[in-house]
This record gives structure tokens, sequence and C-alpha cells, in this order.
């Protein structure tokens, strides 16, 4: 994306009608704008909300509403910002962006590109980049508890968290630094300045922290859990337990779904999307093409699992077919065997953790057992309720966390190599804490390169 510094643009409220819609502009001067559009009797006192009528060209009313003005540094931005509030009816905001963009001419006032409000936030350090993503992801927020972490980081939780461990390397390389600049001093670096424990108390405070962002990522990103097995085992009907809704049709014929049928759930907090998918049987079984299609899509769905659920029936046992379906099942995907019907079979709610897969006993119909099924879900992601802020974090966050954990793992290691704390211990030791600190200010956005710049904000929302 090619920002510029030039005043922006957008309709800032989410498409479609509604009570109020914003129309957003941003630029070092606004003044002729306001005038323009606001007429030249009324004017802004900034951060005052004054009821106006918004100007067209020829000085008939658009629409009548309140009109805000932020001056720089005091904005979202950190820009001059004006903010109009009308009617949100598509029609009426879209005649209001024309018009101001019209009014722009002059100053080159242009239509913004996604993301490039909080991008422009961003450069003039009203937030760094793990708070702009945090917009980001408050708005794309699926659960309350995503949404309260999200609230979090964008307060800057997450930033100070990374900025203190950034500050703790940045200590000790120059400590270290300091031992290679002066070695005449003779100074027992390792010992007197406790390099090692300064070490081993940042990398155990950077466990917790990824430990809390990976817990986060799954608030975040969810997880694909799909319904596989023969036709007719209860797939649709543990998904309409699950869901606690009739969303997929269930009969007694087989084959009754087609194609795949997804419902998002959430089990303590975390979204988990279920995918329920047609029967498995052979090609030559399948009853027409539309079958066959949707045999081909469930084995799609299957490939892009976080976990597998393979429905199977209690009442009659494992299958030829059942054992036909495991071999196909990709490897290091998760698998929970679901032994279904257990109100025909006589069996009762029960889970055994066997090395293939765990196997779970339960019954779709009557509700029996499903708990067992949400608690292992839960286990097996690595869930766990600690009662600690978690880090709304994404998958560039996590990579750089364990990057900067693996160089930190190797300093320990030049530490221990040389007792006496040579010149080339160090130099190493140094080294890798220096690729720590890039790697862990990568996620604020200290240091980041500007084709990242453009793909994180390019994933925003216009407007925004």
């Amino acid at each position: 994306m090619n920002f510029d510094s030039s005043p922006i643009a957008a309709i800032a409220t989410a498409p479609g009608r509604g009570g109020i819609g914003i129309v957003r502009i941003s630029g070092k001067d606004l003044s002729s704008v306001i005038t323009a559009v606001c007429g030249p009797n009324k004017p802004l006192q900034p951060r005052q909300a004054t009821y106006l009528g918004f100007l067209n060209g020829d000085g008939s009313i658009i629409d009548k509403g309140l009109a805000i003005h932020f001056k720089a540094p005091h904005s979202y931005t950190g820009e001059d910002v004006l903010e109009l509030q009308g009617h949100g009816g598509p029609v009426v905001l879209q005649m209001l962006l024309t018009r101001c963009l019209q009014a722009g001419e002059g100053i080159g006032l242009r239509m913004a590109q996604p993301g490039e409000f909080t991008h422009r936030a961003f450069l003039n350090d009203k937030l760094d980049l793990a708070q702009a993503e945090a917009v980001a992801d408050l708005i794309e927020a699926s659960t309350e508890a995503a949404a309260k972490s999200a609230s979090e980081s964008l307060s800057g939780a997450f930033s100070k968290t990374i900025h203190d461990l950034v500050e703790r390397v940045t200590r000790l390389r120059m400590l270290v630094e300091a031992t290679l600049d002066f070695p005449e001093e003779e100074i027992d670096f390792l010992q007197q300045s406790d390099a090692r424990g300064q070490l081993d108390a940042i990398r155990e405070a950077l466990q917790q922290v990824f430990k809390q962002s990976a817990q986060g990522a799954l608030l975040r990103d969810g997880l694909n859990i799909v319904l596989a097995g023969q036709p007719n085992v209860g797939k649709s009907s543990l998904l309409n337990a699950l869901a606690g809704n009739d969303v997929a049709i269930v009969t007694p014929i087989a084959g009754t779904t087609r194609d795949k049928v997804i419902e998002t759930i959430q089990i303590e907090g975390i979204p988990i999307n279920i995918i329920d998918t047609a029967g498995i049987r052979g090609a030559s079984d399948a009853t027409d093409e539309v079958e066959r299609i949707g045999i081909a899509r469930t084995w799609s769905a299957v490939d892009k699992a976080d976990v597998i659920v393979h429905m199977l029936d209690a009442s009659r046992g494992p299958t030829r077919e059942d054992e036909e379906i495991v071999a196909r099942f990709p490897l290091n995907v998760p698998v929970i065997r679901i032994w279904n019907k257990i109100d025909l079979s006589g069996h009762k709610p029960a889970i055994d953790r066997m090395p293939d897969a765990t196997h779970i006993y339960l019954s779709a119909a009557d509700l029996s057992g499903t708990d067992l099924l949400r608690s292992e879900l839960l286990r097996l992601v690595g869930w766990q309720q600690t009662g600690e802020s978690l880090y709304l974090a994404r998958e560039r966050h996590l990579i750089a966390l364990k990057s900067a954990h693996d160089h930190l793992e190797m300093a320990a290691q030049h530490a221990a190599h040389d007792s006496e704390a040579s010149a080339p211990a160090l130099d190493l030791f140094a080294e890798e804490l220096r690729l720590a600190q890039e790697r862990l200010s990568s996620i604020t956005g200290e240091f980041t390169s500007d084709d990242l710049l453009g793909v994180i904000f390019s994933r925003f929302c216009i407007g925004k």
C-alpha cells in the first residue's frame, strides 16, 4: 500500500443503514473544508460538538448533524481531524463524503485506504504497532473474552510488558558491552553483575509472556473442529447439541448432510468453529454427484482442521469403513474419537485417553457426555484458566516471541561455555542479546519494515 501525507477522508461507520453515520477527515490543515462544509458563520470550537447543517456546493443543506473538530496533536491520528455525524443512510453519507472531497480538492484531500487513519496514529506516536493491531482485534472480536483482551492491549498492557522485557535485555547488553570495551578493568563480569541470574530471570519472564500470548491467540483466532465419520453416525446431532440449536438438518436418512455446515460456539470464551461435514463413504457408494462433491469437501475440511472429531456409532461398534477413514486422517492433528448413541448401546458417559486418540462415549440425543467433549477440546489446545490477563496475540507476535526466546537460549549457552568470560564468548553473548532485543521490539513497531506495515494496516476496514 502507498500511504502518503495527503489529507484523507472516509465513511467511518459500518456499511448499511443506521441511526447515525460518521464521515471522518484527517490532515494537517482542514480549515478550508470546515468553512466550505460547515459554513463560515459557525466557527467550530476544538473538541466541542456543534449542531449545524452540512452544506452542498450550491449552499443547500445535505443533512443536519454534529461537527467536531479535533486540533492536532490532540486527536486519534495526531493530525487535525474533522468528524461529521449525520444520519446513517448510505446515500446521505455518500453525498456528504463526495461534498467533502470536492471541498478539499485544493488541499489534495483524497479517499482513505483501509487502515490509514490508524496508520497515521502509529506514525504520529499516538499508538504503537501492537496497540494499532488491537484496534482491529477489538472490532473483530467474536467473544466477550476476546474483546476484553483486545481492549487491554489497546490500552497498552501488552506493549508495556514488551517494553519492560526490552529494557531488561538492553540493560544486560550494556553490562556485557561495557566489559568488552574495558577489558583492562579485569571485571569478573558473569559473577559481579550476576549476568546469568539476570538472563535466567528474563528468560523466565519471556516464557510467561509467550504462554499468556499463546492463550490469547486462541481467543482471537478460535479453533476449527471438523466432525467426520460415516453417514448417519450423529455428526449433525452432535453439532446441534453443542450449538444448543437446530442448525443442521437431522433425519434417519443416510447422506442428509451434503455440504459443510459451520456453526461458531463458545467454550470458556474461546470461539469454536464446528464444521459438520457430509458422511464419508466410498465413491462407488455415493448416490449421486452432489454427494461425491460433498465427500470431497469433507476431506478438504479434514486436512485444514485444528482438531478432528471422528464420529462412530457405539451401538454397532467399529467397522472396516471406520478404519479406512482413520487411515486417511492427516498426521500430527489431534483426534477425538466419539462413540455416539450410548443411549442405545448401554455405555455410560466416559473418557479414555489412548496413544492414538482420546475416546469419548456420549449421546448427542440426550446430551449425556457432551461436557466431556468440551473439556477435552480445551485440554487438547492447551487452554488453562490461569486468572491472568491474556494478550490477544497475532501469529507474528508469537513468531517474534519464539525467536527472541531462541536467541536468549543461545546467549545462555555462550555464557555457560566460558566461566572466565573471555572476549569471544562475550561477543557472541552480546550479539544474541541484540538479536533478541530486535525481535521483541518488532512487536511494538520499533524495528519493523515498511512492507510489514503495509500488510498489517491493509487488513483494517476503511475509515479506521
